[in-house]
């Protein structure tokens, strides 16, 4: 994957070990969706168990939620998993528009 590739960050909620919720992204619906977002955009599943800092740090009102970056600027956000054909189309146009500062 070329390293200026913008990055899907999946943020998925603290769920107790034997809680499965319906909100809960699975490993296949993420693979599944890096299969038709294809390579322009990476798929990361961010844990808020394995990383609390990190999903807080996006300010999120709810969870699951899905942030689009490209070297650090947002390019996209969303409330849960971008699974109808139209998100997957703004996620990929907001990939492909997106112009790095100059400066």
């Amino acid at each position: 994957m070329p390293p200026e590739a913008a990055v899907l960050l999946v943020l998925v909620p603290l769920l107790p070990p034997d809680e499965v919720s319906p909100g809960t992204l699975s490993q296949a619906s993420i693979r599944a969706l890096q299969g038709r977002l294809g390579p322009a955009i990476r798929v990361l599943k961010i844990d808020e168990a394995n990383y609390p800092d990190v999903v807080r740090s996006f300010g999120t009102p709810g969870l699951p939620a899905c942030v689009l970056v490209r070297q650090g600027v947002e390019l996209w956000r969303q409330q849960g998993l971008p699974d109808d054909e139209s998100a997957v189309c703004e996620l990929l146009e907001a990939a492909r528009t997106w112009q790095p500062a100059h400066g």
